[in-house]
C-alpha cells in the first residue's frame, strides 16, 4: 500500500515497461506461484487466480505495453495488485493479495461504484453480510469525492478456495480537511463512539478498513501516518493492553529503518504508518497495532531490503526461506538490480496471540524502480560511526 509519498523516488526514474503480455495473465501467474510456494492446492490456487481476474475486472485483460489504466495509489508503478505473508514461528505463511477494483477509471465516482459492485458480487457469492459497509456508504462515497482512492479490496487466501475479505476506504473522500470528522463519525456508526479518543497522536488518516465475511473476529482498523518517526516514538504508539513492548518495537523499528542499535535519528522519506484495530465497544480500546515501515525508501536496493526483512523474522524465530521462495515466485530479477519489490515490513500485535511479521510485495508489473544512488541520510551517519 503506497500511503504517504506516492510515485517514485526523486533520486531515481522508472526502468523500462518490466514485463509483456496482459496484466491479469501476469499477476494471476505470480498468484499461482506464491499459491504453490505457501502449499494451497492447486485447485485453490486456480479459484484464487479467477478470482483475481474477476476482481480486476476490464483491466485485467489490458497490455502491459500500455500505460497503466489509471494513476492508482496502491503502489509505486500504479500496478493495481499487491501480494503480502503473514508470517508466525512453525507455521505456513499466510498469503494475501490487495487489489483496486475499479482501477480502470480514474473517476473516484466510477471507481467506487465497480468497487462496491465487486464486493457485493463477492457477497453474493459467498454469503456474508455487508451491514457495515452498507452503514458507511454515504460517508465514503459522496456525490463528488476526493483523495487519492474510492476502495481497495484484500483477499486473505486460506485453504479451501473461500477468502476472507477486507475493504479498504478513503477518510479523506469529505476533504482532507474533514479527515477526522469523517473517521471519527465512521466508527461512531461502528460503534466504537470512544475509539478516535484513544488514538496516539497522527499527521494523516489514510486509510479506514473492515472485516467482511467468514472473521473469527471481525475489525475496524484505523491507518495512522507519522512522519519523521523516531524509534522512540513509535514504541509508544500502541493503545493496546497488555502493551507489545517498547524494546520490541524500537528494535523492529531500527532493524527495518536501518538506524543503528540504540541510536536516534529518524526517518525522513516515505512515512511510517500505524494500525489500530478494534473488535469491541464495551471500552474504547483498541484489541490490535500494527507498525508498516516503508523499507523500499531506506535501503538502496531490494537485496538490502531483504536482508532487513530477513533479520526480523529470525528475530521472531521464523523461517526466512519462505521470504525467498516468495520473492523468486514474484519475480526472476536479481534482487540488488531494484528497489521497492519489498515495500513494507510491519509486526503485528493482537491480544492474546503472538506476535506477526507481515512483508509486502509488489507485483512490478509496469515498473522496476532502479536502485537508489545514495544512502538516506541517516543511514550514512551510521556508516561513518
Amino acid at each position: 500500500m503506497s500511503a504517504g509519498l506516492s510515485g517514485f523516488h526523486p533520486d531515481g526514474h522508472a526502468e523500462s515497461r518490466a514485463h509483456t503480455g496482459l496484466l491479469g495473465d501476469l499477476a494471476a501467474e505470480q498468484l499461482l506461484r506464491l499459491c504453490e510456494v505457501v502449499e494451497l492446492s492447486p485447485t485453490d490456487a486456480t479459484a484464487y487466480a479467477q478470482l483475481l481476474t474477476d476482481a480486476l475486472g476490464p483491466v485485467a485483460g489490458r497490455p502491459l505495453a500500455l500505460p497503466p489504466p489509471a494513476r492508482s495509489f496502491l503502489s509505486d508503478d500504479h500496478t493495481p495488485v499487491e501480494f503480502s505473508l503473514a508470517f508466525l514461528p512453525g507455521a505456513t505463511p499466510g498469503l494475501r493479495v490487495l487489489l483496486e477494483p475499479g482501477s480502470g477509471s480514474d473517476d473516484l465516482v466510477e471507481n467506487g461504484r465497480i468497487g462496491l459492485g465487486s464486493i457485493r458480487a463477492m457477497a453474493d457469492r459467498w454469503g456474508f453480510a455487508t451491514d457495515q459497509l452498507d452503514r458507511l456508504e454515504d460517508l465514503f462515497f459522496p456525490a463528488s469525492p476526493e483523495g487519492p482512492l474510492a476502495l481497495w479490496c484484500a483477499l486473505e487466501l486460506p485453504p479451501g478456495g473461500v477468502p476472507r475479505v477486507k475493504v479498504y476506504l478513503n477518510p479523506a473522500a469529505n476533504g482532507r480537511d474533514r479527515t477526522a470528522e469523517t473517521v471519527r463519525e465512521a466508527l461512531g456508526r461502528l460503534g466504537h463512539r470512544q475509539a478516535f479518543y484513544a488514538l496516539p497522536p497522527a499527521d494523516a488518516y489514510p486509510f479506514l478498513a473492515l472485516d467482511l465475511g467468514d472473521w473469527d473476529t471481525p475489525r475496524a482498523k484505523l491507518y495512522l501516518t507519522h512522519h519523521g518517526l523516531s524509534a522512540t516514538e513509535g514504541g509508544v504508539l500502541p493503545r493496546i493492553t497488555p502493551h507489545p513492548g517498547q524494546e520490541r518495537i524500537e528494535g523492529f523499528f531500527r532493524t527495518v529503518g536501518g538506524f543503528p542499535a540504540g541510536g536516534g535519528g529518524r526517518l525522513s522519506g516515505r512515512p511510517a504508518l500505524s494500525c489500530h484495530s478494534f473488535t469491541e465497544t464495551a471500552t474504547g480500546l483498541p484489541s490490535g497495532f500494527t507498525l508498516h515501515v516503508p523499507v523500499r525508501d531506506y535501503v538502496r536496493h531490494d537485496g538490502q531490503a531483504r536482508e532487513r526483512a530477513v533479520a526480523v523474522l529470525k528475530r521472531h524465530g521464523i523461517d526466512s526461506t519462505w521470504l525467498d521462495r516468495a520473492l523468486a515466485a514474484v519475480t526472476s530479477r536479481r534482487l540488488e538490480d531494484g528497489v521497492g519489490l519489498i515495500a513494507y515490513v510491519a509486526l503485528v500485535h493482537e491480544r492474546h496471540r503472538p506476535p506477526r511479521v507481515t512483508v509486502y510485495v509488489s507485483s512490478e508489473a509496469y515498473e522496476v524502480r532502479p536502485p537508489l544512488e545514495a544512502l538516506p541520510s541517516h543511514e550514512r551517519a551510521a556508516a561513518a560511526l
